[in-house]
């Protein structure tokens, strides 16, 4: 004949672990230091994962964005470029923009051409590049890089000489908003143009703030001797940097039937190619990460273990009443199971009331400094990431809970003539 199991006693675990979690009647018991020191073990194992999740989101983030600011994501070169990008341009027109902003992943298409001169002064002088621009080009980067004066109308068909240059330029040349300055390119012979500094920016990466100059496409247009359709590239932005590899050969499908007007062939080359040292570094980042939450993850365990053992030899006495009362090993084991979640619950509350705090408090104010020059940032980034702390909470219930099924399974050794007499 099969018993039937009523649906209340599968609540017997449930009750009796609230009972004992809310039982305050004992101070002298250890049974409290060791659920505080267990819940505490968790706060601080969950804050510093959340807090550690968030800077490396920030960091691969924020350096990503300043790279692709100035770079793009994709870049469309002649495929003699490699060995000679000034005498290589590519010759398009604006129905090759369109194209390329119809390619699958590709969000928008902008002109470039590059120019290398030098910036003097009464007192100094400094090589750069001139990067040139048209009307289409996307500045939304540059406006949050700006620190004095404002970028200009570039424009593709005439110019009044506008430059922006970098704070790092600035401060050596001794330069502010407003002046004017020569810039001489040498080719076949020597060339010298007159800027009006329109703008002074700021990205604290140290490859764009000490070479990069930005200006009219028709002037590094007029410099390269190129024609109207010329230009040295064109920089694509994509839709989802995930899918970056799979954009690049939606790009590269197009272009194999598309050379350019002059019949030369073009080919893409990605952000990571370009700058594979930065994003190498970012990959590193991953590596600490993963080292960190398996430390954290391993402090919650064993704070857990240890909290739960004390708990169960200080209560040897009820389990050896439950077990004369006729309860099964299993039924106590899941009692001092709940009681670990409970232990658990409030330590992944704190944990998330911490770990948010400290995020919110560093987006505010930025409290935590760095040093620009070493990590491309002035101050520590944080981004929070909601579906990445639902899984950090998950992660870290489901393998604190598990690490109690070993020290839950004491209760089996426990007698109940022994125990009811444990002092």
């Amino acid at each position: 004949m099969i018993r039937k199991i009523h649906p209340r006693a599968m609540t017997l675990p449930f009750f009796l672990a609230r009972r004992i979690y809310s039982d305050r009647g004992d101070r002298r018991k250890v049974s409290r230091p060791a659920i505080r020191i267990a819940t505490i073990g968790v706060a601080i194992g969950l804050a510093v994962m959340i807090v550690t999740v968030s800077v490396v989101l920030g960091f691969k983030h924020t350096i990503r964005d300043k790279v692709a600011g100035f770079g793009s994501h994709i870049t469309i070169q002649n495929v003699q470029a490699a060995y000679a990008p000034l005498a290589n341009p590519v010759t398009i027109d604006s129905t090759y923009l369109t194209l390329f902003e119809n390619v699958d992943g590709v969000s928008h298409a902008q002109r470039y051409t590059l120019a290398q001169g030098i910036l003097k002064t009464d007192d100094d002088f400094l090589g750069v590049v001139l990067k040139g621009v048209g009307p289409e080009y996307d500045t939304r980067f540059l406006q949050t890089c700006m620190v004095e004066g404002q970028l200009p109308q570039f424009s593709d068909t005439a110019t009044r000489y506008p430059i922006v240059v970098s704070k790092t330029m600035a401060d050596k040349l001794h330069l502010k908003t407003g002046d004017r300055l020569f810039a001489y390119f040498i080719d076949d012979d020597v060339r010298m143009r007159r800027f009006t500094i329109s703008g002074i920016y700021q990205t604290n990466m140290k490859r764009f703030d000490d070479l990069m100059c930005l200006t009219d496409i028709y002037v590094t247009r007029k410099l390269c001797n190129y024609d109207e359709e010329q230009c040295s590239g064109v920089e694509l932005l994509a839709d989802d940097f995930s899918r970056l590899d799979e954009t690049k050969r939606n790009v590269s499908a197009t272009l194999r039937p598309h050379p350019d007007l002059n019949g030369r062939y073009m080919s893409p080359q990605t952000i990571t190619e370009a700058y594979p040292q930065v994003f190498s570094w970012l990959e590193l980042l991953d590596i600490n990460v993963w080292i960190i939450l398996a430390l954290m993850i391993a402090l919650a365990g064993f704070t857990m273990i240890s909290g739960l053992l004390i708990i169960i030899l200080e209560r040897a006495q009820v389990i050896g009443i439950l077990k004369a009362l006729g309860a099964r090993n299993t039924t106590i084991a899941q009692t001092f199971l709940w009681f670990g979640a409970f232990i658990i619950g409030r330590g992944l509350l704190l944990g998330n009331i911490i770990g948010i705090a400290i995020v919110a408090v560093q987006q505010q104010t930025g409290l935590v400094t760095l040093d620009p020059q070493t990590y491309y940032v002035s101050q520590a980034p944080m981004e929070l990431n909601v579906p990445l702390l639902l899984l950090l909470n998950v992660c870290t219930l489901t393998i604190s809970v598990a690490v109690l099924l070993l020290p839950s399974l004491l209760v089996m050794f426990i007698r109940p003539a022994q125990s009811m007499r444990y002092e």
